[in-house]
């Protein structure tokens, strides 16, 4: 997001962290609600329009959120909205994007009181790898012609049970309503989102084998140093690169793997 959408989600997030601060408030049930409230947005085009038209004073459109919602969702949910429809957006597209990252955001605040909140980071990140290997798996979950509940079934499939309930329903949301995103960018963005909920960067590191448990404790410390914040550790193992690891945070890459090392070499005796 640019300009006044970027500055209406940040205080979006600001009153959402208030409200989920106090242990009372259900944040399952807010998810839930959030979640019904995207996909209304996303369903009545000119609503948004409507809801995020400069031209239109805050209250006033404030009072017609109030109006549309008070009866289907919880006070919390409506004055979440309100306070939302009261800022400046610079796309009406953006409202919705922002109502969805503070859907999964409430899922991942419940997981967070669970103490379960680690679990679902990773599982996310290992199904996103699962999703990225295996081309089937991938058609299934993204097939247009399937319906959400044969798409939701088959996450419950493979993991329920096996995974957080959290886990299992940000996938099935994400499987469920893409909104015009590939399914590992969605992954990807939900991992993110895990780690911005603990203020942590996510580091990628692939390596040749499993890293000790002193060196990760080494390497996420490094890291942290580096960039001057926490920085959670997904690994991966890939015997291709030889020896070494190379680490991945957001678009920057960094690459210590002699598989690198040897391409360098070869780019240099070509030269």
């Amino acid at each position: 997001m640019i300009g006044s959408s970027r500055e209406a989600l940040a205080a979006a997030r600001e009153r959402f962290d208030a409200l989920t601060d106090n242990t009372s408030v259900d944040a399952t049930k807010l998810a839930d609600e959030l979640a019904a409230v995207t996909a209304l947005l996303d369903r009545e085009v000119s609503l948004r329009r409507v809801l995020t038209d400069p031209a239109q004073p805050g209250e006033a459109k404030a009072e017609l959120a109030g109006r549309l919602l008070r009866g289907q969702v919880g006070g919390e949910t409506v004055d979440l909205i309100s306070g939302m429809v009261r800022s400046r957006w610079s796309r009406s597209r953006d409202l919705a994007d922002a109502v969805e990252e503070l859907a999964n955001t409430a899922d991942l605040v419940a997981a967070q009181r669970a103490g379960t909140l680690d679990d679902v980071e990773d599982e996310l990140f290992r199904f996103g790898r699962i999703v990225s290997s295996t081309a089937e798996l991938r058609a299934a979950l993204t097939d247009r012609g399937a319906s959400s509940a044969a798409k939701a079934g088959l996450v419950h499939e493979l993991l329920g049970g096996r995974a957080d309930p959290v886990t299992v329903r940000l996938v099935v949301r994400l499987v469920t309503h893409l909104r015009g995103r590939s399914l590992e960018a969605g992954l990807e963005a939900l991992s993110k989102l895990a780690a911005a909920r603990r203020d942590r960067m996510v580091a990628v590191v692939t390596s040749a084998v499993p890293l000790s448990d002193r060196q990760k404790q080494r390497l996420g410390a490094a890291l942290a140093k580096l960039y001057g914040r926490k920085v959670h550790l997904n690994l991966d193992v890939d015997p291709e690169v030889l020896g070494g690891v190379a680490v991945r945070i957001g678009d920057e890459v960094i690459d210590g793997t002699i598989a690198d090392r040897l391409e360098e070499a070869a780019r240099r005796i070509a030269g």
